[in-house]
């Protein structure tokens, strides 16, 4: 996929390795964006049909969490190749940055619905109770009490949710994804040349920081208001 030269792997123009680190930012920006808003809704609602929650229901709650605890245990790289199919139907391709963002959100969206499930839980239940007493129906509650109390501890959840969606985007470069984790495996693994694959990793290793302090500064400025 990519054309390889030592004079090129650090030019600005056009070379392999900022080829490489737009595809990467465009695989974890897009498949953070699409999981969290299957995430969101999944995590809602397997707080609210919990047991003393305000939509109660112990088997929607059981059928729920267990499929999310299934995707959840499926290796990445094993989901990604079974969705080949579906893949390509959807895009026209399985191969390529674009099409790795389907299994990218697939394994994404139940690990993060936990992670949302994790920060509704923490909600002050007599706020809950208090808009109860004053009338407020069950959907209301949902979107003026659990949403904005609990967004900045959503958004949290972003600095946990981007190391494991960074983790996915480099073996994603293994089934021919591209971004970062092919050129490691390509030009740095293959060819035995430890200084590729560390450039990667390293580079990686500041996308995730950089996501992971822009969920913690966003938290704080949400939590100053």
């Amino acid at each position: 996929m990519f054309d390889f030269s030592w004079s090129d792997l650090f030019a600005v123009e056009g070379s392999l390795i900022w080829t490489a680190i737009r595809e990467t930012l465009r695989m974890s920006l897009i498949s953070t964006l699409l999981a969290y808003a299957l995430a969101i809704p999944i995590g809602i609602a397997l707080v609210v049909t919990k047991k003393d929650g305000i939509f109660q229901n112990k088997t929607a709650n059981l059928i729920l969490g267990t499929a999310v605890n299934l995707l959840r245990s499926v290796p990445f790289l094993l989901l990604a190749i079974f969705v080949i199919p579906f893949t390509r139907a959807l895009i026209g391709t399985a191969i390529g940055s674009t099409a790795m963002i389907v299994p990218l959100v697939i394994a994404a969206t139940p690990f993060i619905s936990r992670l949302v499930e994790n920060a509704l839980s923490e909600l002050d239940k007599s706020l809950i109770e208090t808009a109860k007493s004053m009338g407020a129906s069950r959907m209301k509650i949902i979107y003026k009490i659990y949403i904005p109390e609990c967004l900045p501890a959503i958004i949290l959840t972003v600095g946990v949710a981007s190391i494991t969606i960074q983790g996915f985007t480099a073996m994603a470069g293994i089934l021919g994804g591209g971004g970062l984790g092919q050129v490691a495996f390509d030009y740095g693994f293959a060819r035995s040349d430890s200084a590729v694959t560390f450039a990667c990793i390293a580079i990686l290793v500041v996308i995730t920081q950089i996501m992971q302090g822009t969920a913690f500064l966003t938290h704080r400025m949400l939590n100053k208001k």
